[in-house]
Parts: C-alpha cells; sequence; structure tokens
C-alpha cells in the first residue's frame, strides 16, 4: 500500500494531471467560439498535463510564444514553471534536476510580477520548487528548505484557505517529514482530508486557471486512510 501510495503523491506532486481539465471556451454548450489565444492556451494546458517527458520542451515553447504574444498575461509563465518543474521532479541527474528548477524558478518569477497573477497559486508552486531542491540533497537541503515549504503554504492558504493544492502539497510536506521534525501521518491527515474535500468543489477562476483536480480525489482518501493507520499504531 504504501508504495501505491507514494506513487499517487508522485503524480500529484510532480503536477502530472489536472483531474479535470478544463474544456476551452469553445467547447462549451450555448457559449461565443474562444478566441484564437485562449483556444491555443487551453490545448497548450491540456496537452502538457497528458505530455510525456520528451514533448515537454515543444510544450514550453509553446508557452514561450503565448507569453511573447500577451507579454501582461501570467498564465503562459505560471504554466511554463509547471512544466520545468515536472521536468525536473523527473530527472535522475542532479545537475540536470537543479537545472530545469532554476528555469522552473525563473518562470515562475515572471509570472508572478505580471499584474493578475493569482499569489495563492504562485506560492503552491514556490513551494513545489523548493521541495525538487530538496530531493537534490536531503541532508543538507532540507533544513534550510523545509522550512521555505511550509512558510510558502501557509502564505497561500491565508490568501485562499480552500485552496486543494496548497491543502495537498501541505499534507504531502507533513506526511513526508520525519516525526522529529514535526511531522507524521497524524499531522498530515486532516489536511489530505481537507484537500480531497476541496477538490471535489473547487472551480477555477477562469478555463484557463489552475483546475480542480477530481482524479485524485481517490488516491487523497487512500493517502487520508494510510495516514489513519499509520497514526493507530504508533499510538
Amino acid at each position: 500500500m504504501k508504495t501505491i501510495l507514494f506513487t499517487l503523491a508522485l503524480a500529484t506532486a510532480s503536477l502530472a494531471a489536472r483531474a479535470q481539465t478544463q474544456p476551452s471556451p469553445a467547447a462549451q454548450p450555448g457559449t461565443a467560439p474562444a478566441d484564437s489565444y485562449t483556444a491555443m492556451m487551453a490545448s497548450t494546458i491540456a496537452e502538457q498535463d497528458a505530455a510525456p517527458l520528451a514533448a515537454l520542451p515543444a510544450n514550453i515553447a509553446k508557452l514561450e510564444r503565448a507569453a511573447s504574444a500577451r507579454p501582461a498575461d501570467w498564465l503562459p509563465r505560471y504554466y511554463q514553471a509547471r512544466g520545468y518543474l515536472k521536468m525536473g521532479f523527473a530527472a535522475k541527474d542532479d545537475d540536470q534536476k537543479e537545472k530545469f528548477l532554476d528555469q522552473a524558478q525563473t518562470a515562475l518569477d515572471q509570472a508572478d510580477k505580471l499584474p493578475g497573477a493569482d499569489k495563492a497559486e504562485v506560492l503552491v508552486l514556490q513551494a513545489y520548487i523548493y521541495q525538487g531542491r530538496i530531493q537534490v540533497s536531503p541532508m543538507t537541503r532540507g533544513p534550510v528548505f523545509t522550512g521555505r515549504v511550509h512558510e510558502a503554504l501557509e502564505q497561500a492558504l491565508n490568501l485562499s484557505p480552500n485552496n486543494p493544492r496548497a491543502l495537498l502539497v501541505m499534507g504531502n510536506d507533513f506526511y513526508y517529514r520525519p516525526r522529529m521534525f514535526g511531522g507524521g501521518a497524524d499531522m498530515a491527515r486532516p489536511y489530505y482530508e481537507r484537500a480531497r474535500q476541496s477538490f471535489a468543489t473547487f472551480k477555477s477562476a477562469t478555463a484557463l486557471s489552475p483546475g480542480g483536480a477530481k482524479n485524485v480525489a481517490y488516491a487523497l482518501e487512500q493517502m487520508a486512510a494510510e495516514a489513519a493507520g499509520a497514526t493507530a499504531k504508533t499510538k
């Protein structure tokens, strides 16, 4: 069970897919056709959700063209950061991992400076980047970046208390943190349960905004159950 749960957690932590990809406005009955930019972005986001790692550079290149076409829109840079982050989590070589994380950070910093940027979503992705940094060297970076992960998530939840991604990453942060440092299943379980509930009801601000993830509800339910079981064993 733990192996399965770890795989599920990694899949969500690496942002492998949104469980409910938002259709483009053009695909929704009874609405006017989307403009070409919105349609292109919707298609590119959906492509990134399902893309194998080998296809991500081409996807990121499309987002670069979108960013050039709409330099004031924060979303192309946000999704670029997300694409680089997926590559960083999957990289086997530490130098490659670091390179992709650096590129993710650059893109996210650009997104954060643009008008209309959703600060809570930016902070959640920032926490993911910090977790990637820890993976490069857990012993030396853990003491530095663990606090940064938690701080970013607390800020995100202050801005958006029911943000499902913030709740999920906070749950992962506690679940995989050693108990001696304040982690453990008993600390993680409430966040997983809240994340599951929030994913089921979360509505994106727009068709292009980071979406809900109903298809990870089962994974979160299992992780909450595993957390409960782990807690019971320690009592």
